[in-house]
């Protein structure tokens, strides 16, 4: 994945900030549709706001199962869609993969907890931004999640972004 550069990451922010949308400000600052918008599985045109809420829906369900209730193969089998097409460098893609890597991850850490804290839908994009800790000490990480959805409503893409909890803060304001 093309990482934006500064003036990239600028626009998008002023961009979204004045209620253009992160899809249109990420197509203006690269020169082409962002992924998931129309093509084989992306949607076409507007979605409803029952769609945006059914993702939304969708996207805790698949997270939650998946992690907190450690039943990957369940979250897949119940919200996967045909394909799974992974951003996170330490997972393949595919649904087996998916499944692979959860169940590693929670057996290496079997008292890990998902705490999505918001969740945020634009049509077939759902990002949560939650707390994970990997025991009841555990600091945990900051992680935003950004999930993609097929017109029928099944997840079928995912990025991610994580950051330790620090210690310390130069200000009084939590991460969450």
């Amino acid at each position: 994945m093309k990482l934006l550069g500064r003036s990239h990451l600028v626009a998008v922010a002023a961009t979204a900030i004045m209620g253009v949308g992160v899809g249109a400000a990420l197509a203006n600052t690269q020169g082409h549709e962002p992924p998931g918008r129309g093509g084989k599985h992306g949607f076409r045109g507007a979605c409803s706001p029952a769609q945006v809420q059914r993702n939304k829906a969708t996207v805790v369900a698949y997270y939650t199962t998946a992690f907190n209730d450690k039943q990957p193969e369940l979250a897949v089998a119940r919200y996967g869609g045909p394909e799974y097409i992974q951003h996170n460098p330490l997972a393949g893609d595919g649904f087996q993969a998916f499944i692979d890597f959860v169940n590693a991850y929670t057996t290496q850490f079997p008292q890990l907890h998902v705490d999505i804290k918001r969740v945020i839908g634009e049509c077939d994009l759902v990002v949560t931004h939650s707390h994970i800790t990997t025991s009841p000490d555990d600091r945990g990480n900051a992680v935003a999640d950004i999930f993609r959805l097929n017109r029928e409503g099944k997840v079928v893409e995912h990025w991610d972004v994580i950051q330790p909890v620090p210690a310390t803060s130069a200000n009084d304001n939590t991460m969450f």
